[in-house]
């Protein structure tokens, strides 16, 4: 067990960070590795920092290019990929070093094509919250991953706590917008699962999502962070047309983030969301009758989606309240 895993890593404004990313991949007890980073046009010293690590060890490939998000990154990473198996580490995050060598046994005591774990997402003040962190051991075979994805209800929709066989990834390219940087990882894993004749999942938690100020958790709103989910369901819409029971996963997760998207606070950046939020109200009403006469939504579902098509200023307003009282609003606020 010796074959080479390809970790790409993209890289934007990470100076402070980077180093501990790249410390816990060097760390590995599996040793075979070739490490990728790539400098999605950073305009810190990331770059700077990429380099001299590229310098001290030889495993590590350092990739400049101008910046294009993270898919384009990842992307431009798998261009330069040697090895059998491919994983992906995000470069603020660090891992525990045992990951890829659990992983990697893993997929090789279940011929699996996917290998993956939990996660923790550490918040600044030390706070842990585990993803799941069961212990508990799943083969998913022939279909049974790529359902656990678009349900969500087994598999977190991260690339970075997954180890993949090379070959999922032919075509891809050609298939993945390049131009996607949130819920990104969802379509592209997508595309991954549905190649895979066996995955295993360990529900253990060696990979660390680190939350900082100004990461994709806890930016603040912008043009991606509003269109892209919506973008993504709508791809993922097109591609299950054919798949009745992926069709009904992919629109009861539109009608969910139709109703959040419909319904998002205005706060200081009205300009931004009030065109983007009334799209969205646009869409739910017009898909309304489906989502309360099928069988894709809950019954609590469709009582959210008809409020919010009906009047949707009270559901933003009990919605803003609710949010208050349990602290949901301030989950993944970060000074």
């Amino acid at each position: 067990m010796n074959e080479l895993i390809s970790i790409i890593i993209p890289a934007y404004n990470i100076e402070q960070y980077i180093s501990v990313t790249l410390d816990s991949v060097l760390a590995q007890s599996y040793r075979n590795l070739q490490i990728i980073v790539v400098n999605d046009g950073s305009k810190d010293g990331t770059g700077e920092v990429i380099d001299a690590y590229a310098r001290r060890d030889s495993r590590i490939l350092a990739i400049h290019k101008e910046n294009g998000g993270v898919t384009s990154a990842r992307l431009r990473g798998l261009e330069q990929a040697q090895g059998q198996y491919i994983g992906f580490v995000d470069g603020d995050d660090c891992i525990e070093p045992q990951m890829y060598q659990r992983l990697m046994e893993n997929m090789n005591s279940y011929g699996a094509d996917i290998s993956h774990c939990g996660y923790q997402m550490v918040f600044p003040n030390g706070k842990v919250d585990y993803y799941r962190n069961t212990g508990k051991l799943l083969v998913q075979k022939d279909t049974q991953g790529c359902t656990d994805i678009l349900s969500g209800s087994t598999i977190e929709p991260g690339l970075w706590n997954k180890l993949y066989r090379r070959e999922l990834f032919d075509g891809l390219a050609g298939w993945m917008d390049p131009s996607l940087r949130i819920n990104e990882d969802l379509l592209m894993n997508f595309y991954l699962f549905r190649g895979a004749k066996v995955c295993v999942f360990e529900d253990v938690c060696p990979y660390h999502y680190v939350l900082r100020k100004g990461s994709a958790a806890t930016s603040s709103m912008n043009e991606y962070k509003l269109k892209d989910p919506l973008r993504v369901l709508h791809l993922l819409e097109q591609e299950t047309v054919q798949m009745p029971e992926w069709n009904r996963m992919v629109q009861r997760r539109l009608i969910y983030q139709l109703v959040g998207s419909a319904t998002i606070a205005l706060g200081n950046q009205r300009e931004l969301i009030t065109p983007f939020r009334k799209e969205a109200r646009k869409e739910l009403r017009s898909r309304l009758w489906d989502a309360l006469m099928g069988d894709a939504c809950s019954g609590k579902l469709k009582i959210m989606a008809l409020w919010v098509a009906v009047w949707p200023d009270s559901y933003c307003w009990i919605h803003q309240v609710y949010a208050r009282l349990t602290g949901v609003d301030k989950k993944y606020a970060v000074e």
